[in-house]
């Protein structure tokens, strides 16, 4: 088997858990409590599509497809899962202050990541959310001079 990577690690886009999903549907396994096992996103990432998420990850709640268009904009280094975790609970857990409580922690562990958030604001007028345990930043809406533009798909 060989695996083709395009989704780059430490970004915050799931990487690693589109990869072990990827492995599961090669093996033909799509039971989302084994996947569970590899990693609280791997369920989702083996189901698709877009869904509500609970429990540790293997609970889904499957949502109607909307037809979105972001611009993403992932710095050239990763943040490490772990340590952006770690920092989320020296900072004491979830904050409300935003859309993704992962942010304070993530901006401690890398504080240059400040840098590339601030630049996609100023080139879009729009306030930048993190993906997950970052690095990458991410706004509604199509900037080309600002980043890739991604559009959402119905899943297969």
């Amino acid at each position: 088997m060989t695996l083709a990577k395009a989704i780059p690690a430490g970004a915050g886009l799931g990487g690693g858990s589109a990869d072990a999903a990827a492995v599961l549907h090669w093996a033909g396994v799509d039971d989302p409590h084994l996947a569970a096992a590899l990693g609280a996103d791997v369920p989702f990432c083996v189901r698709g599509g877009r869904a509500r998420v609970t429990g540790i990850g293997e609970v889904l709640e499957v949502l109607p497809f909307e037809d979105r268009t972001y611009t993403v904009v992932t710095p050239p280094f990763g943040c490490s899962t772990p340590a952006v975790y770690r920092a989320w609970d020296d900072l004491g857990g979830p904050r409300a202050e935003g859309p993704n409580d992962l942010e304070p922690a993530a901006l401690v562990v890398e504080p240059g990541l400040a840098r590339w958030r601030d630049q996609l604001a100023q080139a879009t007028g729009a306030v930048p959310v993190l993906a997950g345990s970052g690095s990458t930043w991410f706004v509604a809406g199509a900037f080309p001079e600002a980043g890739t533009v991604v559009r959402t798909t119905p899943a297969r």
